[in-house]
């Protein structure tokens, strides 16, 4: 089970017995006191950058296996029969933790004179996919003779994460604002986030519901469960009779959607 670490609280080690022993009757997965805030904070640090690191690698290997051909999430299941493989997968990375910590990491790196490269560039790489995605999907949409500019399409999910309403620092505003700048109307569709907040937060009006037949793009961004249990038919028939469905999650079979990492 996951070790939660902790801080050693108090200014004496009767104090620092006491915290820990409350945190024991609550944090049922153990604890591992740390011997200063600097040791706890860099700990917390450099779990959320090695988590960024391993989904930078997975979609350089995306970006690369789609270059060749190769549909990525079957790498990525046989190289899961191995018994040690790390089980990443390639996607947008935002939320208040695995995009954001990495930069206090190298902010105080290059503060002491130490300049990071592996970490950035992880970072850069990450911070790219919106882009990346939208260019595929443009892409996609000319070789369908699809007209881009003026075009309407549906990205379903707002949130950085499935199932929850949570949209600190989502990339998936990176896809929204890159199809704007292509001309295209762009639907943000996302049951979990309140409107007020999306609206507040990124200046996104969100559709209330989908418009059946309307979109030359649908574009999957995040696997809600409510997206899951909608099925190819009912997410194909949101779009026009010629579109293109982009599954950035796998939520669909390969052979259900026209596009995914």
């Amino acid at each position: 089970m996951r070790t939660i670490k902790k801080v050693t609280s108090g200014s004496t080690p009767q104090a620092a017995a006491l915290v820990d022993a409350l945190y024991r009757q609550i944090i049922t997965a153990g604890t591992h006191p740390a011997g200063s805030i600097r040791v706890a904070e860099a700990a917390k640090v450099i779990e959320n950058t090695q988590r960024d690191l391993n989904i930078a690698l997975i979609n350089e290997l995306a970006l690369i296996f789609n270059r060749m051909g190769i549909d990525t999430e079957a790498v990525l299941q046989a190289a899961g029969s191995k018994w040690n493989f790390l089980p990443f997968r390639p996607g947008l990375v935002g939320g208040h933790c695995i995009g954001v910590d990495p930069y206090y990491l190298t902010h105080k790196a290059e503060s002491i004179g130490y300049h990071p490269q592996l970490i950035l560039a992880g970072r850069r790489l990450n911070d790219d996919m919106g882009v990346y995605v939208v260019t595929q999907l443009v892409k996609a949409m000319m070789q369908r003779r699809i007209h881009v500019h003026g075009a309407r399409v549906l990205v379903m999910g707002l949130a950085f994460k499935e199932n929850c309403p949570d949209v600190r620092n989502t990339r998936v505003v990176d896809i929204v604002r890159e199809l704007q700048d292509y001309g295209v109307q762009a639907d943000v569709y996302d049951p979990w986030v309140e409107r007020h907040e999306a609206l507040h937060e990124y200046g996104i009006t969100m559709v209330p519901t989908p418009q059946p037949g309307a979109y030359d793009a649908v574009v999957l961004a995040v696997a809600h469960q409510e997206f899951k249990v909608m099925g190819c038919a009912a997410l194909r028939a949101l779009g026009k009779d010629n579109h293109v469905l982009y599954d950035l999650k796998y939520v669909l079979l390969a052979s259900e959607s026209d596009l995914r990492l």
